[in-house]
């Protein structure tokens, strides 16, 4: 059996691994990174983050050509749907993608294995099944993100039940959708089959779509969803599905109580979250702590209560973000080669892709009610943004920035509306500086811009806004 001897040996190639994998290196250490794939970018790149963006962008340009383009004088004839076309697109996006990160191991000199990786010792991985090859090492890193969580009594099969795997790679538009969950994956891969021709029906459990976000940021994602065309059935729980030869029966129920009901529909996606990735990696045997649900226990360094072993992204608690796990990557590495290291979890943004999107970092209103924070609400709409107006947007949307009442610190912001996932990140920023909103206020946006519905919402939360 093959034997080679490593400073760090990083277990997955996800966004956190690869990102970690090609950071040991440029520090100076001997790397290897291990994934079951041949194809380098974990969930995120293969099946996830980017293929769904890829789809969310095509079948936006599809709509748009549909129902928009006649408004700024462009005419066009019928529009016809190539998703064939569409569907490779967002193929050769992804393998453009993956083989850059080859492209980044070789410069970096890291060593891409591919197989199932098993920690069989905190100096040992075994990589194979059965074990082939046997790396040495003197630290190991676990970044095997998540898988997605299965719903008693829904089989998955990815043609009829699926998941965003099979969402990103149905054959036909379905006729009718039925997305179980209301976060962030269901609504998203909702929006795309939405827009190229199918109903879609949202089944969420609870009372409300994107739970995690601010109330009212949420409230007018329903509504401009429901105005696309999107059903919504909350507070219903979905007991049970079955293939049938023309589509999927779907069994609901009140999640209250109630009389059961089946929905027909031509495929079922099943959102309802994901899970650590942590089976078979051999974690128990060596005596890693995990929680209840599967998540590795780290400290401050991300090491686990094994000396050597570490743990970084999906697989430790905390939001299941791509970045996050990039950035835990990056600070978990430099803090093995002693430098110092540090995350402000509170400064994480959140996005949610669809058309409107969503964007939020730091605590909702309801957050800084229950801890009984004194705060102020600044809020400006994208209504009264000339950018916005210039660009036609289609949907009421704003911004809003939640700020100490005491030090005027920015604790929070909220945005609904056109590019918020890029606009966030001058809120990030702005929160990772400690900035208040005087701060925000003060600083000179450029006209005409999106970003001045930041700046005026600054100035709703410090004093008052200029232009409503």
């Amino acid at each position: 059996m093959a034997e080679t001897e490593y400073d760090l040996v990083v277990i997955g190639a996800g966004p956190g691994g690869y990102v970690a994998a090609i950071r040991a290196a440029q520090l100076g250490m001997k790397v290897a990174c291990v994934d079951k794939r041949d194809a380098l970018g974990g969930t995120c790149l293969n099946v996830g983050c980017i293929p769904s963006k890829a789809l969310l962008q095509s079948s936006e340009k599809f709509a748009e050509a549909q129902h928009s383009l006649a408004d700024h004088g462009v005419k066009i004839g019928k529009v016809g749907l190539d998703l064939g076309t569409m569907l490779a697109r967002k193929d050769d996006v992804v393998d453009g993608l993956t083989k850059g990160i080859a492209f980044l191991f070789k410069k970096n000199k890291v060593d891409q294995i591919t197989g199932t990786a098993t920690i069989k010792a905190p100096d040992t991985v075994e990589v194979g099944d059965p074990a082939s090859t046997t790396l040495k090492t003197k630290r190991i890193l676990v970044a095997t993100g998540s898988e997605s969580m299965p719903l008693p009594g829904v089989e998955i099969d990815e043609k009829k039940i699926v998941t965003s795997t099979g969402a990103l790679s149905l054959t036909k538009v379905p006729d009718h959708m039925v997305v179980i969950g209301g976060g962030y994956i269901g609504l998203e891969m909702g929006s795309v089959w939405g827009r190229l021709g199918a109903d879609v029906t949202v089944v969420e459990f609870l009372d409300r779509i994107v739970p995690t976000m601010d109330s009212e940021v949420a409230v007018e994602m329903h509504k401009a969803l429901e105005k696309q065309g999107m059903t919504f059935r909350l507070g219903t729980k979905v007991t049970g599905a079955k293939n049938s030869k023309s589509g999927v029966a779907l069994t609901v129920e009140p999640a209250a109580g109630g009389d059961a009901e089946t929905i027909d529909c031509s495929v079922v996606l099943s959102a309802i979250g994901r899970r650590p990735y942590t089976a078979g990696l051999g974690l128990e045997d060596v005596g890693v702590d995990m929680d209840n649900r599967g998540f590795i226990q780290v400290d401050k360094a991300f090491q686990t209560n094994v000396s050597g072993i570490f743990a970084i992204g999906d697989v430790i608690p905390g939001p299941m973000l791509a970045h996050k796990a990039e950035d835990e990557g990056v600070v978990a590495v430099e803090m093995m080669d002693g430098q110092a290291g540090h995350i402000d979890y509170n400064a994480i943004p959140a996005v949610v892709f669809t058309s409107p999107e969503v964007a939020s970092v730091g605590r909702t209103e309801e957050q800084l009610k229950e801890d009984g924070v004194e705060y102020s609400a600044g809020k400006f709409p994208f209504m009264a943004n000339s950018r916005a107006r210039a660009s036609e947007i289609e949907h009421d949307g704003f911004v809003k920035i939640l700020a100490d009442a005491k030090t005027d610190q920015v604790l929070g912001a909220h945005i609904i509306g056109p590019d918020a996932g890029t606009m966030i990140a001058e809120l990030a920023l702005a929160m990772e500086f400690s900035a208040s909103a005087e701060d925000i206020a003060r600083t000179c946006h450029a006209h005409p811009t999106l970003n001045e519905a930041v700046k005026e919402a600054a100035l709703a939360a410090w004093n008052k806004p200029v232009h409503i």
